[in-house]
């Protein structure tokens, strides 16, 4: 009678919902688990689920007479997890036939994500081979029965979801090779159970439209908190953003058509953010270009997504000197925000401020998650730029997919220099946006003595950028300006090992190195503080799969393809206008060539594009840059090709560096272990070696000077 008193409270207070309970086995003994949001969770599960359990419980919980009244009435064990014989007397009752709970993180989350998952609950699930079965604990953090900080939004009675996922196992054989030690297969079972903790954020979450997912968050964090800064040094509201994005994707209206293709050429300000979020609540198509892209790199990724109008400021395009640029491109009307605004009429305002605003459901375009929300562009570095399509589905995905691997909260602030043509900076910046974090935007990562002030001046705690820039903001930087920075990744290309040990020994700071492509949106690994190894990318992203495909002359790894809810729909090519090329059955080809560990750990080993076959052997490209980088840490190299009628190819390095000699990288070979014709035929000293907006090598110059050379 009790149980059914609590369970209708619940209903009426915290409104509870319960999803998956199909999931659950009739006759399957189980551990469920389930990750920790408050001091309810314990009750919410006992009370909603159809299956009789016992809770494993803090032996320090039963200090208190409150808790420990309550657990009298369910079947318990306590068990401190600092005892090594803690997790015997949980298998003890599975072999008994008991259902059991246990919450893998030990602790209720301060931070609202995934806290730290303990070995133990996975290595009893690989002991008794029971089933587990996941259940998500949603809303219960907001309540007053939560430990977030006094950052994150708080409601008396707030909405609890508990959604069931199907059941899963834990195997910690070894496949045949040498057996494990216990050890080993305890540390095998918690990692294992990390990735099931993982795949449960991940797949509870909804992916429904971008614009809609900000109305959630606003509805969530409140519209007044304050979200969003740009170099005006004003910090905006979510409702102050709600009403640009309205007031701009209105604007668009008039000069664009639904479902219409439409360029932005901006920086990154919060007019463009809310640009962006505008366009998609009107089913306009925002094309991000890239404005260092010159005319040539303009006017090609026009043509490929078909692009007749492009969206920019006269400000900054004057800021820029890119008026000549944007001037020479060809069958485009270019639309400048300030002559919009005299467009915004005295009925557009009556509209925005008297309706939109308050029912901005209802004046928003019909869509569904799977429509297209963005075009992005791939960098050009190997040829002409690529139109990247995606999906409000695939966006949404990847950003789930890094909420459940790192623990970014309401207490962080970003710091976002990449530019949002860039897939990196446009995921980067809306994923702070779309869940309730505070986000800087900086107009250009190339300000090297700005930008660590920056960072200084407004507290970033969270800053995504690329090897070559972290290097330049480490030049300049004070040891103390990254002193509130806790989380450093570093995407987009391979991070440097001198880059690595600087940021250790100056700022005390572990980058935390990552991989992806545009292609994915962009995510598809990442180290976290949770699982990091040193000389990898990380593992993949939950949600993700993956083969490795076999390359000729490469004995260990493979070329990877990837799959899953955050693969683009396609692309659109030069040759191709307009035309939509999706990956075949749903598979991406990266090129890049991987080898990934037991641990699930991914080593790179170099684009397909990026080996040379010098007398029919591969060698990789990659290589030949880090025997380089560890003979002159402190000057930047770059590696290709030239053709070669009796060798095939040689290896051309670029350098910096006067002073390099081919003896000084045959010792450093030597000492790597790397074969000697890994070595570099041809060094070419530069004065600098050519990027591109993205902070990426341009090796397509490259390919060119080399040939020059020839």
């Amino acid at each position: 009678m009790l149980a059914s008193i609590l369970r209708v409270l619940c209903r009426l207070v915290f409104r509870v919902r319960v999803l998956g309970l199909e999931n659950i086995p009739a006759e399957d003994r189980l551990l469920i688990i389930a990750n920790h949001e408050s001091l309810l969770d314990g009750m919410l599960i006992g009370l909603f689920l159809p299956k009789r359990a016992t809770f494993v419980v803090h032996s320090d919980v039963l200090k208190n007479p409150f808790f420990r009244g309550i657990l009298s009435l369910t079947p318990h064990v306590a068990v401190n997890p600092s005892s090594p014989l803690a997790m015997k007397k949980v298998i003890q009752r599975l072999n008994a036939g008991e259902n059991v709970v246990i919450f893998p993180e030990g602790r209720i989350t301060s931070t609202g994500a995934l806290m730290k998952v303990y070995d133990g609950p996975g290595f009893v699930a690989a002991k008794t081979a029971v089933k587990v079965l996941p259940v998500r604990v949603e809303g219960a953090a907001q309540s007053y029965f939560g430990r977030l900080s006094a950052a994150h939004p708080r409601k008396l009675f707030p909405k609890v979801t508990l959604t069931v996922l199907p059941t899963t196992e834990i195997n910690t054989d070894s496949g045949g090779e040498a057996p494990l030690t216990s050890k080993q297969r305890r540390r095998i079972a918690g990692v294992a159970m990390r990735k099931i903790m993982q795949d449960l954020l991940y797949q509870t979450k909804k992916s429904t439209t971008l614009f809609e997912t900000l109305l959630e968050t606003i509805a969530k964090s409140g519209s007044g908190m304050k979200v969003i800064e740009d170099l005006n040094l004003v910090e905006e509201t979510y409702q102050d953003l709600l009403k640009k994005s309205l007031a701009l994707g209105r604007l668009a209206c008039k000069v664009s058509q639904p479902n219409e293709a439409v360029g932005v050429l901006m920086p990154n300000v919060t007019n463009t953010a809310a640009l962006i979020m505008g366009m998609t609540a009107f089913k306009r198509i925002p094309a991000m270009l890239n404005y260092t892209a010159g005319t040539a790199g303009l006017q090609n990724a026009c043509i490929a997504a078909k692009i007749r109008t492009v969206m920019t400021s006269r400000k900054f395009l004057e800021t820029a000197k890119l008026q000549e640029v944007v001037a020479q491109l060809k069958d485009v009307r270019i639309v400048y925000l300030e002559d919009l605004r005299a467009q915004f009429s005295l009925w557009d305002k009556a509209w925005l401020m008297g309706y939109a605003l308050h029912f901005p459901r209802a004046v928003m375009a019909p869509t569904n998650s799977e429509d297209t929300a963005v075009i992005l562009f791939t960098s050009g570095s190997e040829g002409k730029p690529k139109g990247v399509v995606h999906s409000h589905k695939s966006i949404l995905a990847n950003i789930h997919q890094i909420m459940a691997m790192l623990d970014f909260n309401a207490s962080d602030k970003f710091m976002m220099s990449l530019p949002m043509f860039h897939a990196f900076g446009f995921t980067g910046t809306l994923l702070p946006l779309l869940n309730g974090i505070r986000i800087m935007l900086f107009p250009s990562p190339l300000q090297y003595k700005v930008i660590p002030e920056v960072i200084y001046e407004k507290n970033c705690t969270v800053f995504f950028s690329t090897n070559t820039f972290l290097a330049n903001y480490a030049r300049f930087a004070h040891p103390y300006d990254f002193y509130k920075l806790r989380i450093v990744v570093a995407g987009a290309e391979k991070l440097n090992e001198e880059v690595r040990k600087v940021y250790s020994e100056k700022f005390g700071i572990r980058i935390l190195e990552g991989y992806g492509t545009t292609e994915c949106a962009p995510v598809v690994s990442a180290n976290t503080p949770m699982a990091n190894k040193y000389g990898t990318v990380g593992q993949f992203c939950p949600g993700m799969e993956y083969r490795l495909e076999p390359v000729p002359g490469i004995e260990n790894g493979g070329q990877l393809h990837v799959k899953g809810e955050n693969i683009m729909q396609g692309y659109y090519l030069y040759d191709e206008p307009g035309k939509l090329i999706p990956p075949a059955n749903g598979w991406y080809d990266t090129g890049d060539v991987v080898e990934v560990d037991q641990e699930g750990f991914i080593h790179i080993k170099g684009r397909v594009k990026r080996f040379a076959k010098i007398a029919g052997e591969m060698v990789s490209l990659e290589m030949v840059e880090k025997i380089a980088n560890t003979a002159a840490p402190d000057q930047h190299h770059a590696a290709t090709t030239q053709s070669n009628a009796n060798r095939g190819e040689n290896i051309v390095l670029f350098t910096t560096d006067a002073a390099l000699k081919r003896e000084d990288l045959q010792v450093v070979a030597k000492n790597l272990g790397a074969p000697e014709i890994a070595i570099a035929r041809k060094i070419i000293k530069v004065d600098a070696i050519p990027v591109l907006g993205t902070g990426k090598t341009d090796y397509v110059t490259l390919k060119q000077m080399a040939e020059e050379q020839q």
